[in-house]
This record gives C-alpha cells, sequence and structure tokens, in this order.
C-alpha cells in the first residue's frame, strides 16, 4: 500500500473512532512524508483525542512550522493547549485566531476559565476581557469581571502639578483590571488614608506628593514614575527611596543618571523600570504625504527646548530656500524667552519665515499640512511631540539631545544648522517608514501591556506577602527587599 493510501486509509479510520489504528497508519504515512502538513495536523488531532496532549503539541507545531498560520492548525493548537492546561500558549495565538476568524466566545471563556482554576487571576481578566470587547453584552462575564477585579490589588494614583495628560491612558487602562481611587485631597493625612486604602500607590511625576508620601510610614507597595525635568531638581533627593519600589523612567539612561547623580545608588530596594511613553496610534492620523516645505514644531517655549537654535537653524535654511515655514505649535512659559525669540527673528529676517500659532487641542489635524517635525531640545526623556510627528508620516529632524541616539535612528540626528539644512533638503522622504517606526517601537498599546505586566507583578508580590504570617501590629504590605 502506497504512502497515499495509507493516510487516506488513516483518515478513514478517524472518521470511525479507531484512533488507535489511524494513528498507526498516519505515522506509517510521515516515515515516507514528514513535512505533509496535512497528516502532521491530523496526527496531533488524534493525539490530543487518546489524551496524549504533550506528542499532540510537537506534531501540530511541526505542521505550523511547515504549513504557515493554517485556520485549522491553530485552532488545533488552541484546543490542545488548552486540554493541556496550558492556557497562556492557548492566548499567545488568540490573534492570529481572530484574524482568521475562528476566535469564539466560547474559546475565550473556557481559556479564561481554566486561568482561574490556576489561581492566575491576571490571565482570566485579560482574556474575559477581550470577550466582551469582541462580544459585547455577555452580563454573566461582566459579574465575572467584576468578582475578579474585586479580589485583586487596589491602586491609588497621585497626580503631581504638571497634570494627568501622560497618567489618563494608564488610569483608564487599569481601571478595567483593578479597583483604583484617583487622590483629590488636600492635606497629608488625606493622602496617608488613601495609601493606606491601596495595595499599590502609584506616585505620577517625582514631585511634592511623591516626596510626601515616600516619607509617611510602608503601607502599601509603591510606584514613582518620573518623566525628565524632575530629575533635574532636588526633589528626587527629598524622596525616601528606601519606602518605593518601583521607580519608572520614561526616557533614556542620561535621564536616569542624572537622577542617580543626586540621589546616588537606589537599587535595591527600588527597582528601576524604563517603560516609554507611547503614542496612541488611532488619534494621530497617517498621511502618505508627499515631501513639502511645511515644517512643525510641538511643544510649548521654555529654555530647554532651545528656540535660540532652532531659529538659527531656519535662518540658514531660509537663505538656502525662502519657501520654507516653520510653524510653531505651543505657548511661551518664559516671558524673556518670549521677548527674545520675537527679537531674533524680527532681526534674522524670519517674521514671515516663522509662524506661532499657540497650543494645538487636535495635533494630528493641524499636522496634515506639515512635512517635517523637528527638535531642537537640549534634553529630552523621548519628544513625544516627535513621535506624534511621525507617527502621522512627518520626516524627523532631531538636534542631537543626550540620549537621542538611543531613541532615534542616527540619520534623523543633526548637530549644526548645516546638518539640519541637509536633512531637510536632501535624503529620503519615506512617510510609511516613520509610522512603521512609531508602531513597532512606541505605540501605547506596547506602553500599556508593560505597564500592565509591571503591575501583575506586584500583583504576585502582594500575594506571596498575604500567605505570610503577619506579626501584631505589623502593617499588611511591609517592605520586602
Amino acid at each position: 500500500m502506497h504512502s497515499r493510501e495509507k493516510y487516506e486509509k488513516a483518515t478513514v479510520l478517524a472518521e470511525a473512532g479507531r484512533c488507535e489504528e489511524a494513528l498507526a497508519c498516519i505515522m506509517e504515512h510521515l516515515q515516507t512524508s514528514p513535512q505533509d502538513t496535512e497528516a502532521l495536523n491530523d496526527a496531533g488531532a488524534i493525539l490530543h483525542c487518546l489524551g496524549r496532549s504533550s506528542q499532540a503539541i510537537d506534531y501540530l507545531l511541526e505542521a505550523r512550522q511547515f504549513g504557515g498560520e493554517n485556520p485549522q492548525i491553530v485552532m488545533n493548537l488552541i484546543e490542545v493547549y488548552i486540554g493541556a492546561g496550558k492556557p497562556e500558549q492557548a492566548e499567545a495565538l488568540f490573534d492570529q485566531a481572530q484574524d482568521a476568524g475562528i476566535l469564539t466566545p466560547e474559546l475565550l471563556n473556557r481559556t479564561a476559565r481554566l486561568f482561574l482554576d490556576q489561581g492566575n487571576k491576571a490571565g482570566a481578566m485579560e482574556v474575559l476581557l477581550r470577550s466582551m470587547d469582541n462580544w459585547p453584552g455577555q452580563e454573566i462575564l461582566a459579574h465575572m469581571l467584576t468578582v475578579i477585579k474585586s479580589k485583586r490589588p487596589r491602586i491609588a494614583f497621585f497626580c503631581g502639578a504638571d497634570g494627568s495628560t501622560f497618567l489618563d491612558p494608564v488610569r483608564n487602562y487599569l481601571k478595567n483590571r483593578f479597583e483604583i481611587r484617583i487622590f483629590t485631597g488636600r492635606t497629608e493625612q488625606e493622602l496617608y488614608d488613601l495609601m493606606r486604602w491601596s495595595d499599590i500607590s502609584w506616585f505620577e511625576w517625582c514631585t511634592d506628593l511623591a516626596v510626601i508620601g515616600s516619607n509617611g510610614p510602608k503601607v502599601c507597595e509603591t510606584v514613582i514614575r518620573l518623566h525628565r525635568y524632575e530629575a533635574y531638581t532636588e526633589l528626587p533627593s527629598r524622596v525616601n527611596w528606601r519606602n518605593v519600589d518601583v521607580l519608572i523612567t520614561v526616557g533614556n539612561s542620561f535621564v536616569q543618571q542624572a537622577l542617580l547623580n543626586t540621589v546616588g545608588p537606589i537599587s535595591p530596594p527600588t527597582s528601576i523600570v524604563t517603560i516609554p511613553n507611547g503614542v496612541d496610534l488611532e488619534a494621530m492620523r497617517f498621511v502618505n504625504r508627499p515631501r513639502g516645505k511645511n515644517i512643525a514644531f510641538i511643544g510649548n517655549l521654555r529654555m530647554v527646548k532651545n528656540p535660540g537654535l532652532l531659529l538659527q537653524c531656519m535662518h540658514r535654511l531660509h537663505s538656502l530656500d525662502s519657501e520654507y515655514r516653520l510653524f510653531v505649535a505651543g505657548v511661551f512659559q518664559d516671558g524673556a524667552l518670549e521677548q527674545y525669540v520675537h527679537h531674533i527673528a524680527k532681526e534674522l529676517g524670519l517674521t514671515e519665515a516663522v509662524l506661532f500659532e499657540g497650543w494645538q487641542g487636535d495635533i494630528s489635524h493641524w499636522l496634515a499640512d506639515k512635512h517635517y517635525i523637528v527638535s531642537s531640545s537640549a534634553i529630552e526623556s523621548q519628544g513625544m511631540g516627535i513621535l506624534q510627528g511621525m507617527a502621522c508620516g512627518l520626516k524627523p529632524v532631531i538636534h542631537n539631545f543626550p540620549g537621542a541616539c538611543e531613541i532615534y535612528p542616527e540619520e534623523f540626528l543633526f548637530n549644526t544648522p548645516a546638518q539640519f539644512c541637509e536633512q531637510i533638503l536632501s535624503g529620503a522622504y519615506e512617510p510609511e517608514r516613520y509610522r512603521q517606526f512609531v508602531e513597532q517601537s512606541y505605540s501605547q498599546r506596547q506602553q500599556l501591556a508593560k505597564i500592565n505586566e509591571l503591575v501583575i507583578k506586584l500583583e504576585r508580590r502582594i500575594e506571596s506577602q498575604q500567605q505570610v504570617p503577619i506579626a501584631a501590629g505589623q502593617d499588611r504590605f511591609a517592605s520586602v527587599s
């Protein structure tokens, strides 16, 4: 009997429920046709029916290796992973299953139940949220999510004086997964009361609130997220880092080093984690635009933004091609700087070439007719305006601030006005590439996933602490080193 006839016999036997005989025929066929994707897939399915899950996984992974992302192989792998008690591996295939149109709420809900049976509330939560997002109106899931949330850590947010622009996406993401509260009080006692209510206290900006919170009793896990300017102030030196469990930095190593130069080593006990800020790609409309002559600058104007250098760059560019225009989205935060900038712009003959358009509520709309996004900053953590511009398809032209090469390709950096002009006037212009750079490295989705991973690690740490007997008078969440 030829090999192919063996395989055809195997399918007949499998349909008749004679799985052991069917498997034997398939194995004979695979000896002469080891890369037969269909046979490998069927072998995996039969092995799963026989309760031999580990072998089934091996055959299905081999079928996937030779057969690509065949929907039937993906579905069989998910089923085998669930049957083998491996919900993480099943979940890792859900994106492919959804793209192939084979993901179902029943599949998701079984995976969530398996996570719960294994005590993994975080895994169950993510799968159930996905199920609710794709198939709204599942009231029983809404109840399950509420119950799971009630058994997870409580998070309190404390936002410093620089506002909640960066915190809002994080808060909105985590509120679907945890019970949260936001500090709105005015007294230190109110701050400490909220910290005691929480299991995790998150301080946005390393400012006065973080100083106060870190110097109080240790009653919870404490997270401080430092952006940039705080590292160059005296505030970090006033923080009691022994009471801080995690420091999140959002930018490059120079900002982190500036902090450590001030406060000295903080790890241990404080873990230092870098999680870059992410761009909301849905809010940044991409336009595959042609090369043009409109240059955008995004950011409120203060000395660190180095507008004097930007005007010198524009003066040189204007002498080469007077049709280029610089559009500034932002307001002056320094009266003396504002006076200087307007004065020197006039002296350089740039009053019609540099246009100050104030704060823009819809930055994507404002960027629609621009072609370059420029930064002249002396220091940045990342430069969110640059990333937003790139996400819309603008070519970046970036002054080489400390750490810029850690974030952006060197080809986009300049040191002198002459190099600035070279970046503008020559070289490739590839809007799709600029968008892809942000998608691959700095999307908000990636940022929030990393933050979720961090909070889950803290959740596990809290759970391990709760399992340790607590002496009378000791706080629930005493610091661990």
